[in-house]
C-alpha cells in the first residue's frame, strides 16, 4: 500500500498533455537486459547498465502507482526482456492490487516468450489476462539467427503454456524484407489458426545495431495490398489509442494489425507515455525528450513532487515522432531494450 492506492481511490484530475490528448497508458520497462539478441533490435555485445542505476522494484512500483493515480488505467511491463528481472513477479504481485481495487483496467506484458513457460501460472494469477509475444518467424534456424541463437521451440512451449494458464496471446511480427516477408502470410494463418492475434510491425530506426535498416525496411501498406490480393480484409471499429490499425481476415477468421511509423504517422491519437528501467520518462518514443524520475525519487521527493514532476513532463509530450528509415543515423540514439519495446 502507498499513498497512490488511497489518491486514486479519489479520482484526481487525469493527465492531459498540451494538445489535449488523454494518457492513459503507461508502458514500464523493468530492465534493459534480453536473454536474445535480435539482430533489429540491438548490438550482439551489448553493454547493459549497471544494477545502481536501475530502478529497484520498489521504486518501480512507487511510480507505476503514482501513475495509476493520476487515471493511467493500463500498465504494460516490458524490457529488454521483462521475466529475466530477479523478482519481476514480486512487481506483478503488488501492481495487481491496483487491479483488486478497480483502478487500473489491465495489467500486461510484452515479452520474447522464452520464459513464458516458467512464468505462465503466475503472471495469470497477478491479473494478468492478455499477454504479447513477440515472433517473426516460425523456422528455427531463422530464428536462431535473427535472435542470434534463440530456441524457437522454446517460445511455442511458452506461448502453449500461456493459452493453458487462460492467457489471451497476441503475436508481434517485425516485417522484414528480406528475412520473413515471403513467410508472414504463413505465420498469419498459424497464429490464427491457433485463436492468436497477430500485430505487424515496421522496423523502427533506433539505437544503434549491427545491420543496415533501410535494406530491411517493409512498407506495410505494400504489404496489406498484397494480402489483400488473396485474402479479404475488412477494417474493425478497434481503438486503443495506441498505433496499430485492426482488420478481420475473413479467411482466417483471425484479426491482424498493422503499426506502420513510418509510412502512416499514428500520432494524433497516442495516449502512452514510457518510463525507462532507469527511470527516464519518456513521453514520445521517436522523440528525445526526457523527464528524471529516478532522480526525483532519490532526492527524496514527497508524493505530491513526484506527482508534480509528471504532470510537467507529460505536458511537454511532442505533438509526434520524427522517424525516418532512410536517415544515416538513427532516428533516436537510445536503443528499444533500454526505452522499453
Amino acid at each position: 500500500m502507498t499513498p497512490y492506492d488511497a489518491t486514486s481511490a479519489q479520482g484526481p484530475a487525469g493527465l492531459i498533455d498540451g494538445f489535449g490528448r488523454r494518457v492513459t497508458y503507461l508502458r514500464v520497462s523493468v530492465t534493459d537486459r534480453c536473454d536474445l539478441r535480435c539482430v533489429y533490435c540491438m548490438s550482439e555485445h551489448m553493454t547493459f547498465l549497471p544494477k545502481a542505476e536501475v530502478l529497484t522494484l520498489e521504486e518501480l512500483d512507487r511510480i507505476a502507482s503514482a501513475f495509476v493515480a493520476l487515471g493511467v488505467k493500463k500498465l504494460r511491463i516490458t524490457g529488454g526482456e521483462p521475466l529475466v528481472r530477479k523478482g519481476v513477479m514480486g512487481l506483478f504481485g503488488g501492481l495487481s492490487r491496483h487491479l483488486k481495487s478497480g483502478a487500473l483496467s489491465e495489467l500486461t506484458l510484452t515479452t520474447n516468450g522464452t520464459r513464458l513457460a516458467e512464468f505462465a501460472g503466475a503472471l495469470a494469477e497477478a491479473g494478468v489476462k492478455r499477454i504479447n509475444v513477440s515472433l517473426d518467424t516460425l523456422k528455427p534456424d531463422l530464428f536462431r539467427r535473427l535472435t542470434r541463437g534463440g530456441d524457437l521451440a522454446k517460445v511455442l512451449g511458452g506461448i502453449e503454456a500461456a493459452q493453458a494458464a487462460g492467457l489471451t496471446v497476441k503475436v508481434n511480427a517485425v516485417a522484414l524484407k528480406d528475412d520473413n516477408a515471403a513467410e508472414l502470410p504463413d505465420l498469419i494463418r498459424w497464429a490464427h489458426g491457433r485463436g492468436l492475434d497477430v500485430t505487424l510491425i515496421e522496423t523502427m530506426p533506433m539505437g544503434e545495431v549491427d545491420a543496415d535498416r533501410t535494406d530491411q525496411f517493409l512498407s506495410l501498406k505494400a504489404l496489406r495490398a498484397e494480402l489483400e490480393s488473396f485474402w479479404t480484409l475488412s477494417e474493425l471499429p478497434l481503438n486503443t489509442g495506441g498505433p496499430a490499425r485492426y482488420v478481420s481476415v475473413a479467411e482466417t477468421g483471425g484479426r491482424l494489425g498493422f503499426i506502420t511509423p513510418l509510412s502512416h504517422n499514428f500520432c494524433e491519437a497516442c495516449n502512452r507515455v514510457r518510463l525507462t528501467c532507469t527511470g527516464t520518462l519518456h513521453t514520445c518514443l521517436g522523440q528525445e525528450d526526457a523527464s528524471d524520475l529516478r532522480a526525483v525519487i532519490r532526492a527524496g521527493a514527497s508524493d505530491e513532487d513526484l506527482i508534480d514532476a509528471i504532470r510537467l513532463a507529460v505536458d511537454g509530450k511532442p505533438k509526434g515522432h520524427d522517424f525516418q528509415i532512410a536517415r544515416a543515423a538513427p532516428a533516436v540514439a537510445r536503443h528499444m531494450s533500454t526505452t522499453g519495446g
